[in-house]
């Protein structure tokens, strides 16, 4: 008969030894190297590092929001004919070297610093894009006193503006009616104005105007000049540019235009550039205003309304009427035992006797107060109050009670559970017939 062989004792539930050839340590005992972790063991991976994600995320936006502003303040923000502006179309090249010769350069903002500056003497005043000044401001500008000896610059004017600063100068106008306007080409003076005899030929065009019998009339298209000169008889000057081309930093070298710019420009000490407001809107008039709603057909309104209607009637449809207040039973019921054992516990683990000790004593005051007839006030009883009227009751010293339900916290737990019992029998002693 054979017997099988003795099953050797079962090997004690040791960390490291769920598999066969191993010892305590987890080491394989036939040398072979370190054994594998055991099935059902958990490997312990370490952390990726999750901040750093976040980090670098981080950092890839501020990049992109850097690049977004790097490249909209690329670009340019700056009007047209505004002397602070390095662009094509700006005229800082012109006031650059104006500020070389000795003139003085400053800026005007809005109809009062306008005025003012008409009223400097030995001033030259520009004044592009007059059209965003309004019929009021002209007429408060024409009344102004202008500075003996001045000159107004005004660029590609219209008759509103003309009326107020040029006095006889009008537009030309084209056949249909409209102001007439040339396309601006190398142009000679073809007029005794010093200025434009200098500079010689130009690039002028835009607008082309009809002088007043004395004016010079400079750079001819059409018949018409470009370029009028204006003076009153206390040598106040106008000078009616049709185009603020010869002016501008992109043609600037072309041609005469400089010698044209610096000689309008630069003929007295101070020159004043007037920056009107290019934000408030220019007033449009009242036959042609409208609003956006008068630009939606009326067939599209009439299907909003029908729209909005059966919305409404869908809502009322599918809407839900609240009815009475339902119960629903929880799936969990907590007992206010385990609830307190929790919070003992906690107290216990974080070492709380003070608060653990406050929250009996608060608890007996609250449970005595009615029993004694001693009036609460914001939740708590007057101390001495409360400890007279327990020792009255129970005919023992007032202070020994108030050191009871007022005093210090206990320093270990056997002070805290001789507390709770002389709290518990207070209570019921005081609750005793």
């Amino acid at each position: 008969m054979t017997t099988a062989p003795p099953v050797p004792p079962a090997a004690p539930d040791l960390p490291g030894t769920d598999l066969p050839g191993t010892d305590v340590h987890g080491t394989d005992v036939h040398g072979t190297g370190p054994a594998p972790a055991a099935q059902g063991t958990a490997v312990r991976r370490p952390r990726r590092p999750r901040r750093a994600r976040w980090y670098l995320l981080a950092a890839v936006l501020l990049v992109l929001v850097g690049l977004l502003v790097g490249g909209l303040g690329g670009s340019s923000t700056w009007p047209p004919l505004d002397p602070r502006s390095p662009d094509p179309n700006g005229t800082r090249a012109v006031v650059r070297v104006l500020e070389r010769q000795g003139v003085t350069v400053r800026t005007a903002a809005g109809p009062a610093g306008l005025a003012a500056a008409l009223a400097e003497p030995d001033t030259t005043v520009v004044l592009p894009d007059a059209y965003l000044l309004d019929e009021d401001t002209l007429d408060t500008l024409a009344g102004v006193a202008r500075g003996r000896g001045s000159r107004l610059v005004l660029i590609a004017p219209d008759d509103a503006e003309l009326d107020a600063f040029a006095g006889g100068v009008r537009t030309s106008t084209a056949p249909d009616g409209l102001p007439d306007y040339v396309v601006e080409t190398s142009t000679a003076p073809d007029c005794a104005l010093p200025e434009a005899t200098r500079a010689g030929s130009a690039e002028l065009g835009g607008l082309v105007y009809v002088p007043d019998p004395g004016d010079s009339a400079c750079y001819p298209r059409r018949g018409r000049p470009t370029l009028v000169l204006h003076q009153d008889a206390d040598g106040r000057q106008t000078a009616v540019l049709g185009t603020g081309r010869p002016l501008t930093n992109a043609h600037a070298t072309a041609d005469g235009n400089a010698a044209l710019a610096l000689g309008l420009l630069g003929s007295r000490p101070h020159l004043v550039w007037f920056l009107p407001d290019y934000t408030a809107p220019v007033a449009a008039p009242a036959e042609d205003r409208r609003s956006l709603l008068d630009h939606v057909p009326d067939g599209w309104r009439w299907a909003v309304l029908q729209l909005a209607v059966a919305a409404a009637l869908a809502a009322v449809w599918r809407a839900r009427r609240l009815g009475p207040v339902v119960s629903e039973d929880l799936p969990v019921v907590v007992r206010a035992a385990e609830t307190t054992e929790g919070r003992a516990r906690l107290y216990r683990r974080a070492r709380a006797r003070g608060h653990a000790a406050e929250a009996l004593r608060r608890a007996t005051r609250h449970r005595l107060a009615p029993s004694l007839g001693v009036p609460v006030s914001r939740g708590e009883a007057d101390p001495a109050t409360l400890a007279a009227a327990a020792a009255g009751r129970l005919g023992r010293p007032s202070a020994e009670l108030h050191a009871l339900l007022y005093g210090a916290p206990p320093t270990d737990d056997a002070a805290l559970l001789r507390l709770a019992d002389d709290l518990d029998a207070l209570e019921r002693q005081v609750r005793q017939p």
